[in-house]
């Protein structure tokens, strides 16, 4: 079976309604990145960066996956797909997909500030002060924010080197490092990219359109192909 590897960003989310920072001349929700999206942001002021992301929690739980992400699980018929996202919502999940890595974390989850192998689910839309691991340190969003480490960019990287086919889905490429990992693509695979913008890149099929219009576009070619 061959294995398609799905490199998904902002613009697959953005059909569901949700924005990210890049959508407003570098504001998020009227929030500067710098303020909410930052280890210094935490360290300054815990209470409206887990402020922030109880409201952006909320607007995850509110959404429902679109056509894009349905798409990709339809895929799974006749693929091995693994997608590699760079979003922190659970569209593809909810969608169906069975598996999906996170190289920036999950919104719905929690981890501990001392020891980051201990993570949680989140129970409702809120993580508030005083909400503590089991180790009694104060639990933070399970978010890699700027400036940080990118824990899962190894694995990611590992994937995309195995790809017999890779779709590029609703991404600037703008945002490091997660941006170079096509760069690890075999140079015979099948390259797509699927985004509404005007940029191309060497070697890939440019589909440009909105992923909701795109991906099925693409998957459907797959599936025929197969």
């Amino acid at each position: 079976m061959k294995k398609v590897i799905v490199l998904s960003g902002a613009g697959i989310s953005a059909e569901s309604g949700l924005k990210t920072f890049r959508d407003s001349d570098g504001l998020w929700e009227n929030y500067r990145v710098e303020d909410v999206a930052t280890p210094h942001a935490w360290l300054a002021d815990p209470k409206l960066v887990l402020n922030f992301y109880n409201e952006r929690r909320k607007q995850v739980r509110l959404s429902v996956p679109n056509a894009a992400h349905l798409a990709l699980v339809r895929l799974e018929q006749k693929y091995d797909v693994r997608i590699v996202t760079q979003n922190i919502d659970d569209l593809h999940e909810r969608a169906g997909s069975s598996k999906v890595l996170h190289l920036h974390g999950e919104i719905l989850k929690s981890r501990s500030t001392i020891d980051p192998r201990l993570v949680y689910p989140i129970e409702g839309d809120e993580l508030n002060l005083g909400d503590y691991c089991e180790r009694g340190s104060q639990l933070r969003p399970h978010i890699v924010w700027f400036g940080e480490m990118v824990p899962q960019l190894e694995n990611a990287a590992m994937l995309v080197s195995q790809a017999d086919i890779l779709m590029v889905i609703g991404t600037s490429l703008n945002v490091y490092p997660a941006a170079g990992l096509i760069n690890y693509a075999p140079s015979e695979a099948e390259k797509y990219l699927i985004d509404p913008g005007s940029f191309t890149l060497p070697d890939f099929t440019f589909v440009q359109k909105k992923a909701g219009t795109g991906v099925p576009e693409i998957v459907d070619l797959l599936l025929k192909k197969s």
